[in-house]
């Protein structure tokens, strides 16, 4: 038996890292305005650190996602994430252009920072826990002591502007990464042992996620 797993998220790096892990999820989008959604909470709540954030828009996109799943009363279990990068005091998503990738670079090089991925869990199944849960995993990234030159090549390839912090570990920002201490799937945008606790929090081995679809 396997249990029906949903991916909200359009990140192929996440769905990449899954699959690789002999899970193949249904995929759903979001619609969440990420911006809208952290100046809203800021606005109730105050001030947000990087792993709320991160926390935050996980379980929105996941939220969003099994509210459309609910309608087609499909039977399943719903995972949401989102990563930000956490770099001094400040929260750092995907750049906005080009030019926002290479000041990005110009502070990040030679530095270390935090990459926080929120992860959240809705059980949609019909005789499962009705569960929601979550969790952020949160990995120190160090970044090599890159030139002008280099970091302006980089942000031309595009990568970075799909990428939260800028960066990829796993794609063409390998090579400017020096070193991690933490999770290595983590960066890439989903932690695959923090998914599999969280699954077992409410019942489900990771087993049963094989081959689901």
């Amino acid at each position: 038996m396997t249990i029906p797993f949903c991916l909200a998220s359009a990140s192929p790096a996440r769905l990449t890292t899954l699959r690789h892990a002999g899970v193949d999820p249904r995929v759903v989008v979001s619609a969440v305005d990420e911006d809208a959604a952290v100046a809203d909470a800021t606005g109730r709540l105050g001030a947000l650190g990087s792993e709320d954030v991160a926390l935050l828009l996980a379980r929105a996109k996941c939220e969003d996602v099994a509210v459309r799943l609910e309608e087609e009363e499909w039977d399943g279990v719903v995972l949401g994430c989102d990563s930000v990068l956490e770099l001094g005091a400040e929260t750092h998503g995907k750049p906005a252009d080009a030019a926002e990738a290479v000041a990005r670079w110009r502070l990040m090089r030679g530095r270390s920072g935090v990459l926080h991925s929120g992860h959240w869990l809705i059980d949609l199944r019909e005789d499962g826990s009705g569960a929601t849960l979550g969790a952020v995993c949160s990995t120190t990234v160090h970044f090599a002591d890159l030139d002008d030159d280099e970091i302006e090549a980089y942000v031309a390839t595009g990568e970075p502007l799909a990428a939260a912090g800028a960066f990829t570990i796993d794609g063409l920002g390998g090579p400017y990464v020096t070193g991690i201490e933490g999770d290595h799937h983590n960066v890439v945008g989903v932690s695959l042992p923090l998914v599999r606790e969280l699954l077992e929090e409410i019942g489900i081995p990771w087993r049963l996620l094989r081959a689901a679809g």
